[in-house]
This record gives C-alpha cells, structure tokens and sequence, in this order.
C-alpha cells in the first residue's frame, strides 16, 4: 500500500490534480481536464489524465463514484494519515532535544 501511495505522489502532475481536488472535490474527468489545461498550461491528453487518476485510485487517494452517465473524482486522504501515523508516533520515552 505505502509502495503505491508514494508512486502515485512522485509524479507532479499527479499532485496537481490532488491540488484540484482538493480545491473542488467531486470533479469529472472533463472538468479536472479544463482546469489543468486553463490554470496550469498542461497540454495532456483525456487519456493521460485518466491513467493519472488510475493510479492515484490504485493508491487510494481518490475514490470514484458514477450518477447517470457521469463519473465523479473524490479526494480521499485517509491513506495520507496512515502513512503520517505509521512515523511520527510520539515517543515518551525519547529525551527532549535541547536547543541552544
């Protein structure tokens, strides 16, 4: 699961459509296709950011849902908090740091 996460994380354009999602949640394929092409100048192609988003939902950070004919992208970042949660467990019994 981890492996997955940071593959779907390394690609830049895949964290420009987390961006987007996160700015506006529930977009279909169309939409995240216009604001990448409008707001960040990306010239890439339906089928390109449809593999994107296979592999950010292979990773689990975006969830699908289909109403009618349409398609939705959802963020979801549960994955995130596993992995935070997974290394910055607190530990008591490590002494404070000073700092000079």
């Amino acid at each position: 699961m981890a492996d997955d996460l940071f593959k779907a994380l390394a690609d830049p354009t895949r964290r420009i459509i987390l961006d987007e999602l996160t700015e506006n949640s529930g977009q279909t394929l169309f939409e995240i296709c216009s604001r990448l092409s409008m707001k960040h100048q990306l010239g890439i192609s339906r089928q390109a950011v449809s593999q994107h988003l296979a592999v950010l939902e292979a990773a689990g950070l975006v969830e699908t849902r289909r109403e009618g004919r349409y398609k939705f992208h959802d963020l979801n970042t549960a994955p995130l908090r596993r992995i935070t949660e997974r290394w910055l467990v607190p530990d008591a019994s490590a002494p404070e740091e000073s700092t000079p």
